[in-house]
């Protein structure tokens, strides 16, 4: 386990580039030393994976940032296990790689696998929830190590019982994939067009993994540091989910989901008025050039620069539609 220095700058962190200092910085780079460090420390706590799903406000975090640099995995047949300071997209590759099949429409997605069973990450038709058996977890309220199954995580859209608090820690992650090559049935149209097969096909896994690759660079979503179209958090706002007589007189795109229908956030904020490239204070950040769901840091922004934007847009759509869209991206010490 190394300490770095107090005080340390987030924003050298964070795919934003954006979050003040931390009052502790500590990285784990084993699971005995995140555990050490987790068991050795009292007051606020903020796990740091790959920083690409955080929102870290101006004034910092007062308290231990743990920065999870674990890395590897153990293949034993078609079960894998992960540990949770592994680039995500490099796991994904590897898996790809050796012929297992079913996380390849989460490629290009930046981050750790730890970070993963949070946010129930998904893309292009895909969740983690649809592979993830297990995780290995330690529970800081009773100070244990111990397995979660699946349905005790509880997956939902974009969350699950782990968002929102620091009481379960991810040490490692199980998936069960595919042992012939194949890719996940395509469940996502733009994804079909682009490989020119019907909903349902499935497909070399290498094949869909450089489409995914290929739409997701299209729309400034895979980390570029030239490209300031990358510099943010990935989709800031979720589809929201409403029930199905809500605007049901808009022609607009709509999914079936629990509970509802599934709103597009990114044509809510189109026509709403927000188009790409729309800028906030100072032009200092502004939505991606490329995608309306990313908001972006033009260089030399603040988290209060780029969360004048998100409310900006916010309001605007609840103003246009009467829908409230909310952050997907968890925010540190820093709100809407």
């Amino acid at each position: 386990m190394t300490r770095v220095e107090t005080r340390t700058a987030l924003a050298e962190h964070t795919t934003l580039r954006l979050g003040g200092p931390a009052r502790e910085f500590v990285v784990a780079e084993t699971t005995e030393d995140l555990l050490s460090a987790v068991r050795g420390t009292r007051g606020p706590v903020l796990l740091l994976g790959g920083g690409s799903n955080l929102v870290i406000g101006d004034a910092g975090f007062d308290g231990t940032v743990v920065k999870i640099a674990t890395s590897g995995w153990r293949v034993d047949g078609t079960e894998v296990e992960v540990a949770a300071g592994q680039n995500w997209d490099e796991f994904v590759a590897a898996m790809v790689d050796a012929g297992l099949g079913g996380l390849e429409c989460l490629s290009g997605i930046p981050g750790s696998v730890g970070a993963t069973p949070i946010q129930n990450v998904g893309a292009y038709g895909c969740e983690v929830a649809d592979l993830l058996t297990s995780i290995e977890c330690y529970d800081r309220r009773v100070g244990e190590v111990r397995t979660m199954t699946a349905d005790e995580l509880g997956f939902a859209y974009r969350t699950s019982v782990l968002k929102g608090t620091d009481a379960g820690i991810v040490l490692s992650v199980r998936f069960a994939l595919r042992e012939d090559g194949l890719s996940a049935p395509i469940r996502y149209a733009e994804l079909a067009r682009k490989l020119g097969v019907e909903l349902g096909a499935r497909v070399p896994a290498a094949q869909a993994r450089e489409a995914v690759l290929e739409l997701r660079r299209g729309k400034g979503m895979v980390l570029d540091a030239g490209d300031h179209d990358t510099w943010s958090a990935g989709s800031f706002f979720t589809n929201p989910i409403v029930a199905e007589d809500v605007l049901a007189d808009v022609e607009m795109p709509r999914y079936p989901a629990d509970g509802g229908v599934k709103l597009s956030a990114a044509w809510l904020i189109e026509h709403a008025g927000f188009g790409k490239g729309y800028a906030g204070p100072g032009g200092r950040v502004s939505l991606s050039s490329k995608h309306t769901l990313a908001l972006t840091n033009r260089g030399g922004a603040t988290t209060a620069d780029l969360l004048a934007l998100a409310r900006e847009v916010r309001d605007g759509v609840r103003a246009r539609f009467g829908v409230t869209l909310h952050p997907e991206p968890l925010l540190i010490n820093c709100s809407l």
